[in-house]
């Protein structure tokens, strides 16, 4: 079976089984209560693993505020992911002008204005802007402990590449040293997370999905530098195996961008964590079936206890 077989039948299996729900948008799914149980249950896994860290919890919404969006440089990476929130803002006559285009079947997206919120590509997005706004951080840095629904416009038949999903994070922030060694113990405790969920990975060096001419030279540069690693688990296929966990150090990209400065008042560095809690579900489905009851009783004890 190629790997596009693998990826219909896959999200076919999801839909006879109704853990996942048809909209008639590819990539954008409703969720059983048995496959938000299982996220639960994951997310409830990952706290266990973090709790002694003691970081700050926070939770923001899927929508941004849009300077803070154009400030942090998305649109220069990743253009082609990104996702605005527009809204009607005309009178009683751009209201008719608006359902005369609805009634004629014609193009009514014009009737719209670009509002100030757009949506949230990744869940530490919102962080950054918020954290600068404290001033200098503490000694030793901060720990945000984050989890937010994200937006991707890449629509696609893959289960495992949505395009409205839940993203858990642990972001660092301080020095070099704290955060690399931050982005070090997550690597470890990563492998040690997946292993108890007794499913098949690799770690592997990767790249975002840089845009355009230029994008082609920062993947080159990301993964020469060893800046992003994947956790990688086959979903659809052994071939393209899906990006479960993510270990990201931005060096201080981030601490330049928002003035971000340590208590010695050097410019910041800042790592994450990321887990996509969608996919990581799908994998347990995948490879331990979709009758969670059948699961290994070992697994059924990690998730339930």
């Amino acid at each position: 079976m190629n790997p596009m077989d693998a990826q219909v039948a896959l999200i076919d299996q999801l839909f006879d089984a109704g853990l996942l729900i048809e909209t008639g948008v590819d990539g954008l799914y409703g969720r059983s209560g048995q496959f938000e149980d299982v996220i639960s249950r994951f997310d409830a896994l990952i706290t266990s693993f973090g709790r002694e860290d003691k970081a700050e919890v926070i939770r923001f919404p899927p929508g941004m505020n849009r300077a803070h969006f154009e400030k942090s440089g998305y649109l220069k990476s990743f253009p082609q992911l990104a996702g605005t929130v527009h809204c009607f803002c005309g009178d009683d006559g751009a209201h008719a002008d608006l359902l005369q285009c609805l009634g004629e079947g014609k193009d009514w997206s014009a009737k719209q204005e670009m509002s100030d919120v757009v949506l949230t590509p990744a869940a530490c997005y919102p962080l950054y802007p918020m954290a600068a706004k404290r001033g200098a951080l503490p000694e030793h840095g901060r720990l945000f402990d984050l989890m937010s629904y994200c937006f991707r416009h890449e629509p696609s038949r893959d289960p495992a590449r949505m395009q409205m999903f839940r993203m858990r994070e642990y972001v660092r922030m301080g020095t070099q040293a704290e955060v690399l060694a931050f982005r070090e113990t997550w690597l470890q405790r990563g492998r040690e997370l997946i292993s108890m969920l007794e499913l098949p990975f690799e770690v592997d060096v990767a790249n975002d999905p840089f845009f355009g001419r230029a994008g082609r030279m920062m993947k080159n540069s990301q993964r020469d530098q060893g800046l992003k690693f994947e956790l990688l688990v086959p979903v659809n296929s052994t071939v393209s195996p899906t990006a479960c966990l993510s270990f990201n150090y931005h060096q201080d990209h981030f601490g330049q961008t928002w003035g971000l400065k340590t208590a010695a008042g050097e410019v910041a560095h800042t790592a994450c964590v990321g887990f996509g809690m969608e996919r990581v579900a799908l994998a347990l489905f995948r490879h331990h079936g979709v009758d969670v009851q059948a699961w290994p009783r070992s697994l059924r004890r990690v998730l339930w206890g």
